[in-house]
């Protein structure tokens, strides 16, 4: 992805000419590694949503002829994501950035990953299978990524861009909150084939996503 594709642009500090522009991910990496000295300016968090639910737990196929009652136990980690969908790595350079600006604005800390575990009972009805779905609250924070150079690099000794990061928020925030639920569907043909297993006849059995 080039510079201009980023709306990347530099403090002008020597005269211009044709050289060579830096990615956006070149200048990234060197936020992460620490070549570049690199603040996340003027953060501004946008209103909270509930994400899309997904699998959290194993799944409970019902070959039964009555209803199979089980409990199962769930966890769930969500991480954060940039602009163009990399991840921004929890306990590095970059969360550490953005978690200190969003403090620094709105006197709150900011986490780039949240890990959930628990477990709860579950019906599947007969010739059906049954899993946990979790969806996570999350919250984009938006800002302008601010690189300094000891040394002109790329003929610039600061570089800027802007990025919004996705990731997760605490349950509850701006009166939205984290949601479990149970989901089943039918058994599918190809599947009822592990129902006529001699082990599985007649009974239900758990399957690990």
């Amino acid at each position: 992805m080039t510079v201009a594709a980023c709306g990347i642009a530099a403090a002008t500090t020597l005269p211009a000419a044709a050289e060579e522009q830096p990615t956006r991910e070149q200048l990234m990496a060197d936020c992460g590694s620490g070549e570049g000295k690199c603040t996340f300016n003027s953060p501004k968090l946008g209103d909270a949503y509930l994400g899309e639910f997904r699998q959290v737990s194993d799944s409970l196929f019902n070959c039964s002829t009555s209803d199979a009652t089980q409990s199962m136990t769930w966890n769930d980690t969500v991480g954060s994501t940039d602009s163009v969908g990399v991840s921004v790595t929890a306990g590095g350079k970059i969360a550490g950035i953005v978690d200190l600006s969003v403090t620094a604005s709105y006197s709150h800390s900011w986490s780039s990953t949240h890990s959930e575990s628990s477990s709860l009972n579950m019906t599947v009805k007969p010739g059906e299978v049954g899993w946990i779905s979790r969806a996570q609250v999350m919250q984009q924070v938006s800002g302008t990524w601010q690189t300094h150079y000891d040394s002109p690099k790329w003929d610039h000794y600061y570089w800027f861009f802007e990025d919004t990061i996705t990731g997760p928020a605490k349950n509850g925030t701006d009166g939205t909150s984290n949601a479990v639920v149970v989901k089943s569907r039918k058994i599918t043909a190809q599947e009822k084939k592990s129902c006529a297993a001699d082990a599985h006849t007649g009974r239900a059995f758990v399957q690990q996503r």
